[in-house]
């Protein structure tokens, strides 16, 4: 049997940033089967029967669930080869547990975007493991010799895929594995369209894939009701891929501002991943990254703060991601920082939040609002006044996911507490 994963609960005394506005909100968050019924006033019956778990905010500032929109729960590694070709349960059960640290860290939902598949997103649903909700796209789609293909240039093995990445090439294949990829659960299609950091063969800046091949698959993502999101540095493969239907742009950080202006005309969306490089700039050669990696990542390091300064000012939708591999999944909260040190923490919160809510096409996520899902993170002080609370990991948080704590470090549930006795 499925267990009920909707939980009741009322918060008080909150001061409620609710993923859109810059003004914070004093008062009460009432939660019923798992959706949000109340901002700001308290519910009559919240002392009742049935209320659920009571919490006492004491002034700290409560904000929607994060989401992280570059996610790789299958990337255990630095090393392509080890990510690609280990034992798919293997890559599951870590990968989960990935998740779970993820959802503890204050993010409620994830999108994979390389990786993933339904029976981890049924897993987390269904209450098997604790975990984000959680978006995927399955392998991400490569050309033979680009992002996605593991081979050097002295490997004479064959490729065709892997659990993180697909190679095919053609219109019609790609038409295929698209079809495939929805018919097995993907919320998204991922292409790679340029170079990027560890792959072996690949210089940056090329774009890849034909506008035939993009065309193909953004035509046929959008026929879904759905859409494709590129993995792209230089500004030729960014507008390679916007002018071909693509609908968001992972990374970017090669952007220049007339290329930024044309994803703001097209409405295309940045998901900057600034932590990976600054978390592998300082241990990736700890890690296992390769001379040709770091000297790759020393070349989108310096750009990226760049260009995300460029999208805003060209009026581009700006989400938050990581990307984080192997070793470095404990720079999560990280990125939040390097995204606040460009943003401002007003704008860094929206991109972690309602933006990327948007991105996910989810009304209902990254907003404290009535009729939202209630995943929510109680912080442990005001953001606006201590960014650092964001990202201190040492600092109390709750976490809460379809109104049920799911992770509350010093903080004890206890169901039906009295309105006059605080929990936190």
């Amino acid at each position: 049997m499925i267990p009920n994963l909707q939980g009741n609960l009322t918060i008080l005394n909150a001061r409620i940033f609710d993923g859109e506005s810059p003004a914070l909100v004093d008062g009460a968050i009432t939660v019923r089967d798992g959706r949000i019924t109340a901002v700001g006033i308290l519910e009559e019956d919240s002392a009742g029967a049935g209320s659920g778990t009571v919490l006492d905010a004491g002034g700290r500032v409560v904000i929607p669930g994060l989401i992280d929109a570059h996610f790789h729960a299958y990337a255990l590694s630095l090393t392509s080869a080890l990510n690609e070709t280990g034992p798919l349960s293997y890559s599951a059960l870590a990968g989960a547990r990935r998740l779970e640290a993820a959802l503890a860290r204050g993010f409620t939902s994830v999108r994979d975007v390389a990786g993933g598949d339904v029976g981890l997103a049924a897993a987390i649903e269904e209450g098997l493991h604790p975990g984000p909700r959680y978006f995927f796209t399955g392998p991400a789609f490569s050309q033979t010799g680009g992002h996605g293909d593991i081979r050097a240039a002295n490997d004479g093995s064959c490729f065709h895929g892997g659990h993180m990445c697909q190679v095919v090439d053609g219109v019609e294949d790609l038409l295929r594995a698209v079809r495939h990829r929805f018919r097995t659960g993907a919320t998204a299609i991922k292409l790679m369209t340029s170079g990027g950091v560890i792959s072996p063969a690949d210089p940056i800046r090329v774009p890849q894939y034909s506008a035939a091949e993009i065309r193909a698959v953004t035509e046929e993502a959008s026929r879904r009701g759905s859409y494709a999101t590129a993995h792209a540095y230089s500004p030729e493969a960014i507008r390679h891929s916007v002018v071909n239907g693509v609908r968001c742009i992972e990374h970017g950080n090669l952007l220049d501002s007339e290329t930024a202006l044309l994803m703001a005309e097209y409405d295309v969306y940045l998901v900057p991943t600034l932590v990976t490089y600054d978390a592998m700039g300082r241990r990736g050669t700890e890690i296992g990254l390769t001379g040709v990696g770091a000297a790759k990542n020393q070349e989108v390091l310096a750009a990226g703060k760049k260009a995300v300064m460029l999208a805003r000012e060209a009026g581009v939708r700006i989400g938050f991601g990581t990307d984080l591999m192997g070793e470095l999944e404990d720079e999560q909260l990280t990125g939040l920082r390097l995204q606040c040190e460009v943003l401002g923490v007003y704008e860094a919160l929206r991109s972690a939040t309602s933006t990327n809510a948007a991105l996910l096409r989810r009304k209902d996520l990254g907003r404290i609002a009535k009729g939202a899902c209630a995943d929510l993170v109680i912080l442990d002080g005001n953001p606006f006044e201590d960014p650092s609370v964001l990202w201190d990991e040492s600092r109390n948080r709750a976490v809460i996911k379809a109104g049920r704590i799911a992770s509350s470090p010093g903080l004890p549930a206890v169901p039906n507490v009295p309105l006059e006795i605080p929990v936190l």
